[in-house]
């Protein structure tokens, strides 16, 4: 697995990469903008602009969903070592697929706040009925 920032060489080594030229390949990598991981990971897009340009990290659970959602490993994201995303150039059909992954995995995330949600409504609608029960 290779890094994503480019200079005149090509892609650059894991030794000069940072935290945020990691995170802002492999978001590049799979087409997304900014605002679109902000959007799914559920912070501000000045969230992730600062953990681009390194000037915060997210914290622990935050970066397993980062790690999660662009489909690269957390140590590769802090140290560059471990599965990194593949060079975009490779395979259009990659990012094709990655974007069908990043779908299902949000419409998963999103299945489970609904039937969290589904849970506390039906507890909800017991308790109230148990009450009027009682009355």
């Amino acid at each position: 697995m290779t890094d994503l920032t480019e200079t005149e060489e090509g892609w650059f080594s894991d030794e000069t990469a940072t935290f945020g030229d990691r995170l802002a390949g492999a978001r590049e990598a799979l087409g997304l903008a900014q605002a679109d991981l902000a959007k799914r990971l559920g912070v501000k897009l000045k969230t992730v602009v600062a953990w681009e340009n390194d000037w915060s990290e997210p914290r622990a659970n935050k970066l397993q969903m980062v790690a999660g959602l662009l489909n690269v490993s957390m140590r590769w994201l802090l140290t560059g070592e471990g599965d990194g995303p593949e060079d975009p150039r490779a395979s259009d059909v990659q990012g094709d697929l990655n974007h069908v992954i990043l779908d299902l995995r949000q419409m998963r995330q999103e299945h489970a706040r609904l039937v969290e949600q589904l849970g506390r409504l039906e507890k909800r609608l017991r308790n109230t009925l148990k009450k009027e029960e009682e009355r």
